[in-house]
């Protein structure tokens, strides 16, 4: 399973995210991030792009080391990457990293891409 972790300001539109994941080069299976960072234009994105949202608790995430590492997400979430953390947490049994979090052009949105095999 390949699922792409979004990490998203609250004022990302669908033009952020679509940039963000352009970067990657991927064609995720699922989508995954915090619940509490569902936004209307995150849920858009995922219905034009006719994939799943998986939508995550703070729990789910909280110690999953990470390959890059923000000092305010990792204070806030106890993670160094939303994004690189929701996409480990959703791929599954032997879960990797295949794309390091990248971030749209404006700073508004991040994808990380993992791969697994799904549970």
């Amino acid at each position: 399973m390949i699922v792409a972790g979004i990490g998203l300001r609250a004022e990302a539109t669908e033009v952020d995210l679509r940039a963000a994941l352009a970067l990657t080069r991927r064609r995720p299976d699922t989508l995954a991030t915090l619940a509490i960072k569902v936004t209307p234009a995150l849920r858009r994105f995922a219905d034009s792009l006719g994939l799943p949202l998986i939508e995550l608790s703070e729990a789910d995430i909280a110690d999953i080391p990470t390959r890059t590492v923000s000092p305010r997400v990792q204070a806030r979430f106890g993670t160094g990457s939303l994004a690189e953390a929701a996409a480990l947490r959703v791929a599954g049994r032997g879960a990797k990293l295949t794309t390091l979090r990248v971030t749209s052009p404006n700073g508004m949105a991040t994808v990380a891409i993992a791969e697994g095999i799904a549970p």
